[in-house]
């Protein structure tokens, strides 16, 4: 049997010449070695992906929330692709009637939930650009992107409303009116009124458009349809521009990617919404579901209520992030480990039964039917019984979690890389290939990827084992940073976008995340770090010479070496009757909680987000050093290194913290 290869080559490698890096071959998806998918007939923006399944299937259910009944959330109750329409018509209305024209900016601040996808249809109807708020970005964020975005109309759910005030008075500059996604209270509507600011509640909103009809503008492709912000490595969030086209050339690709591998989206499909429609990945999958005439259902908000939710929904497509993903492998585990020995024993045996057919190449449904029945099927049922695809994504997922829930959850678990700047999903691995596991899978049949060499990381395009900077190529890119030529002028050369992460080409054309080229990493959560940048601001604590911080995108927490100064660490114990010498002071306990309390000082007063805090810290009398090899002759920390060096201590600082 010939070896598999999910990629074809569609350009040569480029030899390094005048400065500039060598380049690896152009590889796009085997699905697409005749050309890409043909854009999808009459789809030319969000809005027309709406409005043709609005026409096809106006009686299929598509959004869903869970009824409260005497102080109970009980079942689902669902608005049709038809009712939602209507009211997205209103929406659309209403907001034309407060003077926001096409192209104007509206924002949309708050959990998912079916206010805020009609909001969203209702900026496609009238071409407005959709600027999601979050405040994930840190204090300040919000009013910056107001600002920046220059947002005229902000929606909110309820409970947000505060956060939203505190941005006047220098979001008023630009914000005029607010709707709440529920009801406005008194204290909320006096407040706004001190800022000249008109305040809706949702049912007042939608009553202001009742006697217009506004026409819908035509909208063409390259329009922008919604403006994403990101976390930047250091400084102020990045608006990315996302067009139509990048929408709707994605939904293509992905259709026929699940197409190519047997497991099409259909009418029958559901959704459980809770990964953040503020962020690509969530708002993608959301589109694809709606141009199949699918079902979405919304969480009711809360982690710890989420397998109830999903008990409830029994949704068919369950996307993810890896902490989530983690926790659900966790109870897994605790659940088997108290189970008895015998059903353990059974537990195992079912499963290294199936997982040695899997990798044996079997279907995982084939693998082992009598181990689904009677072990698995429990597991199946956890997650609602009908869950056919778990897509993970945002941040690597565990390779032991990963084998462990293709096997257990009697599902296809892929993983799946993109960044908002490409449109979220660019690679995804496939159903069925054991042999994928570890990996983002090949690339989505409708972009170009290659690998740029990083001499100065020694990754090397042109070697047997092919290692880079992932590129990408193709109508799913960004348009550019909204107002910031100059950054998009470092990522987006010659058509090719610079992804900042290192990749390694694996021999069936899968790719595999195994650096990032900057000193910024992501965290299990999905959250980014830009190390460096807290570094400094650690330095700030007077007691310490230098600090390293590590984190890693299988913890969802930061720890740190300190290199405390003597005289400081000396006088404190002195004055708190702590006795040793210096070395020892290192290892006490009290002297660790003294510096970790100082660290922690510094953080709250530059408004540090939650994730940004140290969780566990470790004192090294020796400063880093280039005798150890921790530091460039210039006093650069040589991060590799430095990770070699201190594994045992990170090692045990996070096996600390686990515990807990």
């Amino acid at each position: 049997m010939s070896p598999k290869n999910f990629i074809v080559q569609v350009e040569p490698a480029v030899e390094a010449k005048d400065g500039h890096p060598s380049m690896g071959p152009v590889y796009r998806s085997v699905f697409a070695k005749d050309g890409f998918p043909a854009p999808i007939a009459g789809l030319e923006s969000c809005w027309d992906i709406f409005r043709i399944s609005v026409e096809k299937y106006p009686n299929n259910p598509m959004l869903g929330t869970r009824e409260f009944v005497n102080g109970k959330h009980g079942a689902y109750i669902w608005l049709t692709y038809k009712q939602v329409y209507d009211k997205v018509i209103r929406v659309g209305n209403a907001i034309r009637a407060c003077g926001v024209k096409p192209e104007g900016r509206c924002g949309i601040y708050g959990a998912n939930c079916a206010e805020w996808v009609m909001s969203m249809e209702a900026c496609n109807a009238h071409g407005l650009y959709c600027v999601p708020l979050y405040d994930t970005l840190g204090a300040g964020a919000i009013e910056f992107i107001i600002c920046h975005a220059e947002v005229t109309l902000a929606f909110a759910e309820e409970q947000k409303i505060p956060e939203l005030l505190k941005s006047f008075p220098r979001a008023g500059e630009y914000l005029k009116t607010i709707v709440s996604f529920g009801k406005v209270t008194p204290e909320y509507r006096e407040q706004a009124e001190k800022f000249g600011l008109a305040i809706h509640s949702w049912d007042e909103f939608l009553s202001l458009g009742d006697d217009k009809n506004f026409d819908l503008p035509l909208k063409k492709k390259s329009d922008i349809c919604t403006i994403m912000y990101t976390s930047g490595t250091t400084g102020d969030p990045k608006g990315v521009l996302i067009s139509n086209n990048c929408m709707v050339t994605l939904i293509a690709g992905v259709d026929r990617l699940l197409d190519s591998a047997n497991v099409s989206l259909n009418t029958q499909d559901v959704y459980l919404s809770f990964l953040p429609l503020a962020h690509i990945f969530d708002r993608l999958i959301e589109e694809c579901f709606i141009n199949h005439g699918a079902a979405i259902g919304f969480w009711r908000g809360d982690i710890k209520l989420l397998i109830e939710d999903i008990g409830e929904l029994k949704p068919t497509i369950f996307c993810a992030v890896p902490r989530v993903l983690d926790r659900i492998y966790s109870g897994l585990q605790q659940k088997i480990s108290a189970g008895g020995f015998i059903k353990r024993k059974l537990f195992n045996l079912a499963y290294s039964h199936k997982l040695r057919n899997m990798k044996g190449g079997k279907e995982h449904s084939q693998a082992s039917p009598l181990s689904d029945k009677i072990v698995f099927s429990k597991v199946k049922q956890g997650l609602g019984g009908r869950v056919r695809i778990i897509l993970s994504g945002a941040a690597p997922l565990a390779p032991h979690v990963e084998a462990y829930l293709k096997v257990v959850t009697c599902s296809h678990v892929l993983q799946g890389y993109g960044l908002t700047e490409t449109c979220a999903g660019s690679f995804v691995s496939l159903p069925n290939e054991m042999g994928m596991l570890g990996t983002v899978g090949p690339p989505v049949p409708n972009l170009d990827a290659r690998l740029v060499s990083v001499p100065e990381m020694n990754y090397d395009a042109l070697s047997s084992k092919p290692q880079g900077e992932i590129c990408i190529r193709g109508d799913v890119l960004f348009s550019g940073y909204h107002k910031r030529e100059d950054l998009t002028k470092e990522v987006l050369i010659d058509g090719w976008f610079h992804t900042g992460d290192i990749g390694e080409w694996q021999p069936d054309g899968s790719m595999k995340i195994i650096d990032r080229k900057k000193n910024i990493f992501k965290l299990s959560q999905g959250e980014y770090v830009a190390v460096e940048n807290l570094e400094n601001v650690y330095g700030l604590v007077p007691d310490i010479d230098a600090v390293w911080i590590y984190g890693n995108s299988f913890e969802s927490c930061l720890v740190a070496v300190v290199n405390p100064k003597k005289e400081a660490i000396e006088h404190y114990a002195e004055t708190h009757n702590i006795s040793g010498d210096f070395d020892s002071l290192c290892e006490n306990p009290k002297i660790k909680v003294y510096i970790m309390g100082e660290l922690t000082r510094v953080g709250k007063e530059k408004k540090l987000k939650g994730f940004e805090f140290m969780k566990a810290v470790h004192l090294d009398p020796v400063p880093f050093d280039m005798e150890r090899d921790l530091l460039t002759p210039t006093f650069k920390k040589k991060r590799p290194q430095m990770l070699k060096y201190y594994q045992n201590v990170i090692d045990n600082m996070y096996k600390t913290i686990n515990k807990r």
